[in-house]
């Protein structure tokens, strides 16, 4: 079991267009149609996907982290269509300091709509008002300005570049990294 329990829940957010939830083995069909995107994967810390059977390894492993209480990720699923079209989570959590990383990928007929706008929101209202956590953070490659569109529009400041942060698709990149505070986002 994790160490804290802060992530053992993971529930259900709904937003108007949107339902976060808890991601199951029958999403791995939605979940290849836009993982298989290198346009969708270029921006994250893994590859294109090649087969249903990766979505469904990386269901498992999320499954794996629901049991265990790490933090996980949510599947985003567009109330119209009642499909999986992306995922964003927590990608790490420091109890000494109550901050946390999200992350999140979005299929690529989805971009430009606002829906990551939307579920960050939630998630960032989620993390302050339920979980109590003092700061939240997220980092974005320097050359996919939209994310940091997104982070700005959920109020999050852009404190630095770190160069040659991580390692990405066989080349060191360099990041812009955000944050919010809890007392900012009551403001």
């Amino acid at each position: 079991m994790f160490e804290d329990s802060l992530f053992d829940q993971m529930p259900r957010i709904e937003t108007d267009r949107l339902v976060l939830r808890k991601l199951e083995m029958r999403d791995a069909p939605d979940m290849f149609e836009y993982s298989r995107d290198p346009l969708v994967a270029k921006h994250v810390l893994w590859d294109a996907q090649t087969s249903v059977s990766e979505s469904r390894g990386y269901i498992r492993y999320m499954l794996r982290k629901y049991r265990s209480g790490e933090p996980s990720s949510w599947g985003i699923e567009e109330k119209a269509s009642g499909k999986i079209i992306g995922t964003i989570g927590y990608m790490w959590y420091q109890r000494e300091n109550n901050s946390c990383e999200v992350g999140y990928s979005l299929a690529r007929a989805h971009w430009g709509r606002g829906y990551m706008t939307e579920a960050l929101k939630a998630v960032i209202a989620y993390s302050f008002k339920t979980l109590r956590i003092h700061r939240v953070e997220a980092q974005h490659e320097t050359d996919n300005l939209a994310s940091g569109r997104v982070m700005e529009k959920c109020g999050m400041t852009k404190e630095g570049t770190l160069r040659g942060r991580l390692y990405n698709k066989g080349k060191y990149v360099d990041v812009h990294v955000y944050s919010i505070l809890r007392e900012e986002y009551k403001k």
